[in-house]
């Protein structure tokens, strides 16, 4: 070798083939950068940063890719973890509510992979004061610390993405009571049907007093011959609501996915019967089968429902035409009102013709009649 010569090493092809096998594991960032001013621009920068030399390829590094229905579930299977930045908006919130419960039933596309949500600006306070108001009640039955992880800063969100991946998601403390064989079934709507409402509310509240509501409320519906929409949960006030419509002789649609069934079971009746694999398109369906929507006491399932309504409200989704929404904000013996913390949170966001609020179970139906008539 002269001393214009370079001598190569050789390097075997093996080589290459081992790189191209190395994956880096997925976060998926939420959130939306507001332009060159915004507030939350360069903690973002910092947050891609450290994801990035920790070794995680970033997928809505930009903040531009927008999440439906119809394809959220799909989004969750192909990431290992989310992470939330600072500024949440409407559909921040919904997702990561989302998200928690999708850990609450047990829904294996979430199965080890953790969430953080980046606090820095304090702006996921009332998404946590209103769990932690749920969770005092009993409608929310973890301890949404456990599985929602606040990071202060994008080091902290690094911490937090590595101990959990490493010590894995806590258990929710819940098991299948059988396994689901049930398909789709339809039955017409009777001749003199009046429109269908939708209940949005509870599986696992148990206080005999909201259990008597729903029955009620269900029957109520019957008798007004309007048809009783929901998640077609056998437990809590959502059975409890079927049981009231069917007991009285009413047309009952409901929607569910295969590992809820398990969790929870059918109620006996339905009329319709529509069977969706994941929570999103479930929701998809019933609002597209309803004509009006109640959002009953209930838990973060709950919660996430009555923000998918307001988004598609914002959104002037034609599904949400001339559709009321109705938050029955019942107040317990001791005149605590359930969804305050709710209402107080939406106030950021919404119009004060979006939703209305009821009190009183009696003035339900008449506002759902009343809404209906004034949107025609």
């Amino acid at each position: 070798m002269n001393g214009t010569e370079i001598a190569l090493c050789p390097i075997r092809p093996s080589y290459f083939t081992h790189l191209s096998l190395i994956t880096m594991p997925k976060v998926r960032l939420a959130g939306t950068v507001r332009g060159e001013k915004d507030p939350n621009r360069e903690v973002r920068a910092r947050l891609l940063y450290s994801l990035f030399s920790k070794g995680w390829d970033i997928y809505n590094s930009n903040g531009d890719q927008r999440i439906s229905l119809s394809n959220i579930e799909r989004k969750i299977i192909e990431s290992d973890a989310f992470v939330f930045t600072p500024g949440a908006t409407l559909e921040d919130l919904f997702k990561a509510v989302s998200v928690f419960v999708g850990y609450q039933t047990l829904d294996v596309n979430l199965a080890g992979k953790p969430t953080v949500l980046l606090n820095s600006d304090g702006s996921w306070d009332c998404l946590f004061s209103l769990l932690t108001h749920l969770n005092g009640l009993g409608t929310v039955k973890q301890d949404h610390h456990d599985y929602l992880l606040l990071a202060k800063s994008p080091e902290e969100v690094i911490e937090l993405l590595e101990i959990a991946r490493r010590e894995g998601i806590p258990s929710v403390g819940r098991e299948k009571i059988g396994t689901s064989t049930v398909g789709s079934f339809d039955t017409p709507l009777p001749a003199d049907h009046e429109g269908s409402v939708c209940v949005f509310c509870s599986a696992s509240i148990e206080d005999p007093a909201y259990l008597s509501d729903g029955y009620e409320f269900g029957k109520q519906l019957a008798e007004n011959h309007l048809g009783c929409v929901s998640g077609a949960g056998n437990s809590g006030i959502m059975g409890e609501v079927v049981r009231g419509s069917v007991d009285a002789g009413g047309w009952t649609g409901g929607s569910n996915v295969p590992h809820i069934i398990e969790l929870e079971g059918l109620p006996v009746g339905l009329s319709s019967f529509w069977l969706k694999p994941d929570i999103y398109t479930r929701m998809e369906v019933m609002i597209q089968n309803s004509d009006a929507f109640i959002i009953f006491p209930g838990g973060s399932g709950t919660v996430q429902e009555m923000l998918a309504l307001m988004i598609f409200k914002y959104q002037g989704h034609p599904s949400m035409a001339g559709k009321p929404v109705i938050v029955f904000n019942r107040k317990d013996a001791n005149g605590h009102a359930f969804w305050t913390p709710l209402i107080e949170m939406l106030s950021n966001w919404c119009y004060d013709d979006e939703f209305v609020v009821v009190e009183k179970l009696n003035d339900l139906i008449p506002m759902v009649q009343n809404l209906r008539q004034k949107s025609r």
